[in-house]
Order: structure tokens, then sequence, then C-alpha cells
């Protein structure tokens, strides 16, 4: 009997989840049910995502850039993978911009819906966080996103994840591997090489349990949402989010299409696993173990280009929640605001969400932090910012969880256009997580 393949697996268990979350929803005591016994399921799965997720980057990476044997490829591969998430990122913005000023989410709401949104939420907790963190933000200085790159104790940036500065120091030991002997070189090479492999079993190892883990995760997201009424009052402007999300899934496809000649339904076969991950779990970070995995075995990208590339997609390349961004500004300035919406403030939209995307992190919701500092660029009313994030707050975390896949996806399909144009797209190699344990199970 043919095994069920593991996207397959993943969607029955968010099927299940989302179904158990709704029944959890209408029992007394469902809720703390849930919260106590069923999240921390998928808590668990998403810290073991996050182990892996650092000392990956610095494996491939090392151990990738080693493997160039020519410094002149890493400039060459760098400068191709910036251009091209930066041009995703502005095709983003533009569909999110062209459809909500056509379908205008925000022109039709009441008086009496924005007042019972502003209640419920202008005073929260979560509203106030997003503010703070972009208030943060924004007091740092103009080349404050350029000091971060650099670490002053690599062992605290890589307790702290900092994906950027991991990356550099990534790069700088790559080249100096490259600029002493092979000799000298080699013991530390193989040392990535064999960390790379053990990690990499790890991922194969930690996705058996992610169709228990997504389920766990839905069922925690679904009794979060505790007034369907304003989410039917914002339908709306999230189906703008969507709909553009799903336009630029397409642009990917015809990219991948007729630049690397391959099926678009066979590439969101073999990434949909990531996919689903990213999804449920909201963080293109914690997703990145999985989404390195299924680029490198599945679509055949090489070690030394997905190494690179997806780690500083995860970091950079914020496409769904750059269209996000621009969405959300646009719905806002519809509502409370309309004064606003000139042609000039629209393009300072575009510029200061591409700029902001490079600086979000990849985690859930960074994307609310970043549309305060988008907001502010055309000087939207400072009185006014905790009403705007009102109004989108209710349905922030299932936009989060869309935003987070078109990231992902974006990564994917950058990896293969670059792996493509550098002659490193090969027929892909997929290993099972039982491919020696004949050999050591006695």
């Amino acid at each position: 009997m043919k095994k069920l393949a593991l996207h397959w697996k993943i969607l029955i268990g968010m099927f299940l989840g989302i179904l158990f979350g709704f029944l959890m929803n209408s029992v007394d005591g469902g809720k703390g049910f849930v919260t106590d016994w069923i999240k921390p399921l998928g808590t668990i799965f998403i810290n073991l995502l996050k182990l892996i997720a650092v000392p990956l980057i610095l494996a491939s990476l090392i151990k990738g850039i080693s493997d160039l044997k020519d410094i002149s490829k890493i400039k060459k591969m760098g400068g191709r993978t910036i251009i091209i998430y930066v041009l995703t990122t502005l095709v983003a913005i533009v569909i999110g911009l062209t459809i909500v000023n056509t379908v205008q989410p925000g022109k039709g709401m009441s008086q009496d819906t924005i007042e019972k949104i502003k209640t419920k939420y202008e005073s929260s907790d979560g509203v106030k966080d997003k503010m703070d963190k972009a208030k943060v933000t924004k007091d740092a200085g103009p080349l404050q996103p350029l000091v971060d790159i650099f670490p002053q104790n690599i062992f605290q940036a890589l307790g702290d994840a900092k994906m950027l500065q991991i990356i550099f120091f990534a790069l700088f030991v790559g080249i100096c591997l490259l600029l002493i002997p092979e000799n000298k070189a080699a013991p530390l090479v193989n040392f990535f090489d064999s960390l790379n492999e053990v990690v990499m079993k790890m991922v194969d190892l930690i996705m058996l349990t992610a169709p228990y883990a997504v389920f766990a995760l839905l069922a925690n997201v679904i009794i979060a949402f505790d007034d369907t009424e304003i989410l039917m009052k914002l339908l709306w402007y999230a189906l703008c989010v969507v709909g553009g999300l799903l336009l630029m899934i397409a642009f990917y496809l015809m990219l991948v299409s007729v630049y690397t000649k391959k099926s678009p339904m066979w590439f969101l076969k073999q990434i949909s696993p990531a996919q689903l991950l990213a999804f449920s779990t909201s963080s293109s970070a914690a997703t990145l173990p999985v989404t390195m995995e299924r680029v490198e075995e599945h679509l055949g990208v090489d070690k030394e280009v997905s190494g690179f590339v997806l780690p500083v997609g995860a970091t950079i390349n914020m496409d769904g929640t750059s269209l996000y961004q621009a969405v959300a500004a646009v719905f806002i300035m519809q509502v409370i605001w309309p004064e606003g919406l000139t042609f000039t403030n629209q393009l300072v939209i575009v510029a200061t969400a591409l700029l902001a995307s490079i600086g979000s992190a990849a985690v859930p919701s960074a994307g609310m932090v970043m549309l305060v500092i988008v907001l502010e660029s055309i000087g939207f009313p400072e009185e006014l910012l905790p009403i705007g994030l009102a109004l989108i707050f209710a349905v922030d975390r299932p936009l989060d969880m869309c935003r987070t896949m078109v990231n992902v996806t974006g990564d994917a399909t950058v990896s293969m256009i670059v792996a493509k144009s550098l002659g490193k797209l090969h027929d892909p190699k997929p290993k099972d997580w039982d491919d020696n344990y004949d050999k050591v199970k006695g």
C-alpha cells in the first residue's frame, strides 16, 4: 500500500485541528483544555524547528561558500539574490495597492462597526505591544539596520537567533576558508558538512510529528477567535489581502515555469509541506529548516545556493508582508483618514513598505509593527494610530498565516531562479528519515 504523502497528512491535521477548535469553542471549558493540553504540543514542535534553524544556517552556508572555490561567485550570487528579492517585493506592493484602490474595502464600513472595533481593541495589550515595538524601531538611527548586521559576540548572536548576524559570520568564515590552504581548511569544512547532514536528518525526524503539531497549532488559533461578527465586517479587507497573496503565488508559479522550465504544479507539490507549516506557525524563521530541506532535496537546488538565498530571504524577503502593509495602510486611510489618500502618499507607501520588509522580523505579527512605521511615514495622525491598528487587529493572525506562506514560497522561488542562473539546479534527490536505519537498528 502506497504511503500517504506528507503534505496530505499535514492537510488532514490542519482540517481536524480547525474542526476540533470550533468544537472546543462551543464546549464549556473547551478553550482551557486546548490551551493547557493541546497548545503545548504545537509549541514544542516550533521550539524544535527553532532549535535546529541556527546550526543549519551556520553549517549549510559555511559549507556552501567554501565549496564555491571562487570568491567572485559569492558576489554574483549575492547580487542576483538581493536584486530579485527587491523586484518581487515591489511587485507585491504594487499588486496590493492596485487591489485595495480598486475594491476600496474601507469605504463601506459603518460608524457603528468602527466604534465597536475601537472599543474592543484600541486599548488591548496586543495593539499597545505593536505600538511600543514600532517606537523602538523608529527611534533607532537610520544606519542601525546596517550596524545590526555585525555581531560583537557571535555566541550571543547564535543564542538570540539574530539571522543577519549569523549569516554575516557564516559568510566571513566561508570566505576565510577559501583564503587559506585547502589542507588547512578541510577539517573545518568536513565538520560543517557533517553537521549539515545531521541537522537535515533532524528535520526529517521532526517532520514525522508535523501533522500532529499543525493540529495543535490550528486548534489554538481557532479558539482565539471570539467575535465572528467583527470578522465578517472585515471580510472585504481580508479578501483583498488574500486575493493579492493568491496573485503573488501565481506570479511565482509563472517565474518557475518560464525561467526554470519546471511544472508549477510540481513545484507546489514539492514545497507544500513548508507552505503548510508556514501557514500553521506564522513564522518563516521557524519554517526555515523545512524550507531548506524541501528546496535542496525536493526541488534540486544546490546547498551552496539554498544555504545563502533562503536564510537571507527569511530575513529580508517579505513579499506577503509588504503586500499586506500596502493593503492595510490604504484600508485604514479609507476608513478614518480619507484625505490622506493622495498619489504622493501611495508612492511613499511603496518606498517605505519596501524598506520595512527588509527590517521586518521573521516572527508572527511582525508585519503589523512595520505597518506603524509605514503609516507614520505618510504623516498619519499619531492619535489615530491605535484606532487604525485596532481596525485590523481582529483578523491579523489568520492573514499573518497567509502572508507567511507567501513569504516562504517567494524564498523557494528565488532560490530556484538563482540556482538556475548559476547552473546549480539539478535533479532532486529526496532522502527519507530511515535511509540508514537498517544498518543501525540491530
